[in-house]
C-alpha cells in the first residue's frame, strides 16, 4: 500500500489549499485515512480522518469548522479542503492509513502510533 500526499503551497492568512492522499494497492474501504502534520521541534499531531467503518469524519479541535475531510471512491483518494489559514497551520501535512478502519471522536488528540502506511509529506506555509 503506498500513499502520496499533494497539494501544499505558500498561501496567504486567509486563504485556502486543498491536500490530496492517493491511495495505491488498497481500497479505501479498508482503512482508516488520517491527516498529521509536524512542525520541527514539535510533536506529531492528527488534524483529521476519515473512517470507511461507519462514515465517521474526525477533526482536531483547532482545525474544527475550517478543516474538511472527503474521500473520492473512484479515484481512491483522500482530500483535506482548508479554508481560513492561519499561520499556526504551517507544517509539514501527511496523510497515513490505519487499517483498524474507525476514528476517534472530533476533538481528541492523536499522534499516529500504529498506523500501517504512511505517505510522504506535503509542506503547508502560511504567511503574508
Amino acid at each position: 500500500v503506498q500513499l502520496q500526499a499533494s497539494g501544499g503551497g505558500l498561501v496567504q492568512p486567509g486563504g485556502s489549499l486543498r491536500l490530496s492522499c492517493k491511495v495505491s494497492g488498497a481500497t479505501l474501504d479498508y482503512y482508516a485515512i488520517n491527516w498529521f502534520r509536524q512542525v520541527p521541534g514539535k510533536e506529531r499531531e492528527g488534524v483529521s480522518c476519515y473512517s470507511p467503518s461507519d462514515g465517521r469524519k474526525s477533526y482536531a479541535h483547532s482545525v474544527q469548522g475550517r478543516f474538511t475531510i472527503s474521500r473520492d471512491n473512484a479515484r481512491n483518494t483522500v482530500y483535506l479542503q482548508m479554508i481560513s489559514l492561519k499561520p499556526e497551520d504551517t507544517a509539514v501535512y501527511y496523510c497515513a492509513a490505519d487499517d483498524v478502519p474507525t476514528c476517534l471522536p472530533s476533538g481528541s488528540t492523536w499522534d499516529g502510533d500504529g498506523m500501517e502506511f504512511w505517505g510522504k509529506g506535503t509542506q503547508v506555509t502560511v504567511s503574508s
